[in-house]
Order: structure tokens, then sequence, then C-alpha cells
């Protein structure tokens, strides 16, 4: 038999880590991707699937769907025959840019070091290119 759980007496809970919740704003596969196609200018569904062909169309619309929720996408319904939508990036979105755009130049600057030196591979790359 185990111990019994004893209540927890903190009055209020800590405060939240602003880089955790940086992050939370990109979880979700491809949402960094989606958040980046869209910084230079308001993207239509099919231009987004254009855009990032690896991308299924349910994943892509969950996304945008889960993006708008957090805040950091719109969605403006467009006048046509057939229905469409617009999406753009809201003023929240667009200060996620820097950031994704410093990721991006790490993750360059680590695809140089291992093309050069194939060795230093981490070992779920090595298995997956064949090497």
């Amino acid at each position: 038999m185990g111990l019994p759980l004893r209540k927890n007496r903190v009055a209020a809970p800590p405060p939240a880590c602003p880089l955790t919740e940086t992050l939370t704003l990109l979880r979700g596969a491809w949402a960094p991707n989606v958040i980046w196609y869209l910084s230079a200018c308001p993207r239509r569904f099919g231009e987004l699937r254009h855009d990032i062909p690896r991308i299924s169309a349910r994943v892509l619309s969950a996304r945008l769907r889960e993006l708008e929720a957090r805040g950091l996408v719109t969605r403006r319904l467009l006048d046509s025959s057939p229905p469409s939508a617009e999406y753009a990036l809201t003023d929240l979105g667009r200060e996620l840019l820097p950031a994704i755009d410093a990721l991006a130049q790490v993750g360059q600057k680590l695809l140089r070091q291992w093309e050069k030196h194939p060795r230093a591979l981490p070992a779920a790359r090595t298995r997956a290119s064949g090497r």
C-alpha cells in the first residue's frame, strides 16, 4: 500500500515561463513553416499547400485553425465563387518571425557542419540518409 497523497498548501501556481509560453505558440508539426510562409503576404489555403508540398491538407487545416485560435493568424473570407479564405499573420504572429529566422540560421549552420564532417551526424540522420 502506498503513502497517502498530501494536499499541496501552495496558495497560487508559479508564474508561467515566458520561453515555455512562446514555444507553446509554435507547437504542432509544420506550425513554424506556416508562419514563415505567411510572413511575406496573406495566402490562401491552396497557395500554402503549394508553398509547403510535403504537408497534407488535413494537417495544414489543423495548423491554421490552431494558429488562428492562438491569435497568430487571421482568417478572412473572400467574396468569391467557390468560397475561399485568406490567411495572414497578426502582429503577435509577426513578432515570432525573428525567433523562427534565428532557429533557421542555426539549422543551416548545423547542416553545413554535417556536410563537412559526416561522422558528426546524429545517429538518426545517418540512418535516414543511408550514410
